[in-house]
């Protein structure tokens, strides 16, 4: 996979690591001279480039990659990058990093953003899943806003219990997706069975999250 990184400072460099050693393909986007380091990651392609502008995009050939991520330390350029990205060159997958969270209503599809991810937001919501039992956390959202993954924790006298998977009464175009067990991750079928003290890890639409709780209380 093809991947371009707007912004090449701790966070863009780090992204790039984790990517190349999943076999990928990184670009690297810097506008300041100052922050050129290929040696940090000397697997990736480096370009001292601003990637809000058109021209650069067009010389990195970016309609041939399959992702933009647009990781700058500033919410605008990444607003600008991540519109470019989708609507001049029609890259399929476009992350972009929230650094305000009052910004965060912002990225979304009406400026080519895929998938938002919001550090605080992110660590708020981790902090949420430690210590919330039997309240839906939500995650991350994909998809402009189309789709969450949430968690819940069910409580050791959960009436859920005993039930196989199959008898979830999960509202429509809700899916689990994962069971965290102890130190497990199982990937749920349809006779595996539910316990008190289970991580439920779904996919689901933002109207559905209430009925999705609801369902989660009492015994199918």
């Amino acid at each position: 996979m093809k991947v371009a990184i707007a912004g090449a400072g701790a966070v863009g460099r780090s992204i790039a690591r984790e990517l190349l050693v999943n076999k990928h393909e990184v670009t690297l986007f810097e506008r300041n001279a100052g922050h050129i380091d290929p040696d940090s990651v000397p697997e990736a392609r480096w370009m001292l480039a601003d990637a809000c502008e058109l021209s650069n995009l067009e010389s990195a050939g970016l309609q041939s990659f399959d992702v933009m991520i647009a990781a700058t330390g500033d919410d605008k350029a990444n607003l600008v990058v991540s519109l470019l990205a989708k609507t001049e060159f029609a890259v399929n997958r476009v992350v972009a990093r929230v650094n305000d969270p009052r910004n965060e209503w912002l990225f979304g599809e009406d400026w080519g953003v895929d998938v938002a991810v919001s550090t605080p937001r992110l660590l708020a919501s981790l902090v949420e899943e430690a210590v919330s039992v039997g309240d839906l956390v939500r995650l991350m959202t994909f998809r402009q806003g189309q789709a969450n993954l949430v968690e819940l924790t069910l409580p050791p006298n959960t009436p859920l219990a005993g039930h196989p998977v199959r008898k979830l009464a999960l509202p429509r175009d809700v899916a689990l997706v994962a069971i965290l067990r102890g130190g497990r991750v199982i990937v749920p079928e349809r006779d595996d069975p539910i316990e008190g003290g289970d991580e439920l890890v779904f996919i689901a639409p933002t109207e559905a999250e209430d009925a999705l709780h609801e369902s989660m209380q009492v015994a199918p």
